[in-house]
């Protein structure tokens, strides 16, 4: 994994073999940072990267100037190495161990961007609740984005807040905005 832009371009990050993660393809993280780079001024927003694993998106927001991240996962070693990655590059990542769809049950604070990279096996309804989840406890600002990665053949556009679609091999993005 390498970090594609920003003061850490071009960083190499290996990740233990261990870790059950899917880091999200350099060709697909670069179309996405192109969207969010015509929205948002990295310096100024709140992110919440969802089903972090390795950290591979929080650590591109960091290296575009990004200084208030957390990132969720509930495996134990994908957070440990988040934090070990996070000080080594003395970047700000806050990483919590925490079940996704309990920290978002509960969570008091609110994001501009929020990155959602749940297993591709993940069943349709769990998608539904993490969207309602998000948009009934006010887990997103008024002008924010919710960004779900998911396998192409997952369709999620019949979820009320859905936006849009974009399409990267065998990965897609849907995204999201209070309506």
């Amino acid at each position: 994994m390498r970090i594609i832009s920003g003061h850490l371009k071009g960083r190499r990050l290996i990740a233990p073999k261990s870790l059950p993660t899917r880091p999200t393809t350099d060709m697909a993280k670069e179309a996405l940072f192109n969207i969010l780079n015509n929205q948002y001024y990295f310096d100024e927003i709140k992110v919440l990267d969802l089903f972090s694993g390795t950290g591979n998106i929080s650590y591109e927001f960091a290296s575009r100037g990004c200084n208030a991240i957390t990132s969720i996962d509930n495996y134990w070693k994908c957070v440990k190495f988040i934090e070990e990655t996070a000080a080594h590059l003395n970047i700000n990542i806050k990483a919590i161990k925490r079940d996704v769809f309990k920290y978002l049950e509960t969570q008091q604070d609110n994001f501009d961007v929020i990155f959602a990279d749940p297993p591709y096996n993940l069943d349709l309804h769990a998608f539904e609740t993490m969207v309602e989840l998000v948009f009934e406890n006010h887990t997103l600002s008024k002008q924010g984005l919710l960004v779900i990665e998911h396998s192409k053949h997952t369709d999620l556009s019949h979820i009320e807040q859905f936006s849009y679609l974009k399409t990267y091999g065998s990965s897609a993005f849907s995204f999201f905005e209070a309506t």
